[in-house]
């Protein structure tokens, strides 16, 4: 049985890569029309609504229908700095459409190179060569003014996909740091399903599974540290993914 899964799972992979590239040649011209809009809230509402609706459709058909929790604790006229877990490179079309309100995501630069793709990536991204420190210091005033400009802002703290054993490798700071400095609070969330639909150890594998984005409540950065920070939202979202998970 187990053979047979792995072998649907590679047909099924490609027909996701298939579905994928087609649907993105659909959509990219009116995400790209953003870019032609010089209200900066007007073309980034315009590029997150397209890629919602691509998504949505995309998801439906490879078999991994999403299912969003949490949205009340977005309160109106206020920005975030949300942050998940990553397993998988499915988390990635999960995390900007589906966060309420403006948004972008910080992401690698390597992906922006890709042709065509790489003017979508780019729209909806601060872009960070995690090698190169000027890079990184870069991002991180980015970051501030994409919070400055009221949009939330997006970042994985494990950093990269979790290869590791353990349920949730370690944050890195830079997330913390930046909610400390321009005192905004912290949306945890967690992305559920994707290690299942594509894991990290298998290549060009994809099987159809329920996903859930799950926003849990608002933590303060008021009178905090950035490690204390960091440990505070590393604890809630262990917590709350492991109980999900029953590990």
């Amino acid at each position: 049985m187990k053979i047979f899964k792995e072998i649907f799972a590679r047909c099924w992979a490609l027909w996701g890569l298939v579905t994928f590239v087609s649907t993105f040649l659909i959509f990219i011209a009116p995400a790209l029309f953003s870019y032609l809009i010089k209200n900066e809230q007007k073309s980034q509402q315009l590029f997150i609504s397209v890629s919602r609706i691509w998504m949505r459709i995309w998801l439906t058909l490879i078999g991994c229908p999403l299912r969003i929790k949490g949205r009340q604790y977005f309160s109106p006229n206020k920005n975030y700095v949300v942050v998940f877990n990553h397993n998988s490179l499915l988390d990635v079309p999960l995390s900007a459409p589906f966060v309420p309100g403006l948004n972008k995501t910080i992401a690698k630069t390597s992906f922006s190179k890709i042709p065509l793709f790489g003017l979508f990536y780019k729209k909806g991204s601060v872009l960070v060569d995690r090698t190169n420190e000027k890079s990184r210091r870069q991002s991180f005033e980015e970051m501030k003014k994409v919070l400055a400009k009221g949009m939330h802002m997006c970042i994985y703290p494990e950093g990269t996909r979790n290869r590791s054993n353990l349920l949730i490798k370690p944050f890195f700071d830079g997330a913390f740091k930046l909610a400390v400095e321009t005192k905004k609070d912290i949306i945890p969330c967690l992305i559920i399903g994707t290690s299942t639909a594509m894991p990290i150890r298998k290549k060009f594998y994809l099987f159809p599974t329920p996903l859930e984005l799950v926003f849990l409540p608002p933590v303060s950065c008021n009178e905090m540290s950035t490690k204390e920070l960091n440990k505070k939202v590393y604890d809630i979202i262990f917590d709350e993914y492991s109980k999900r998970l029953n590990y």
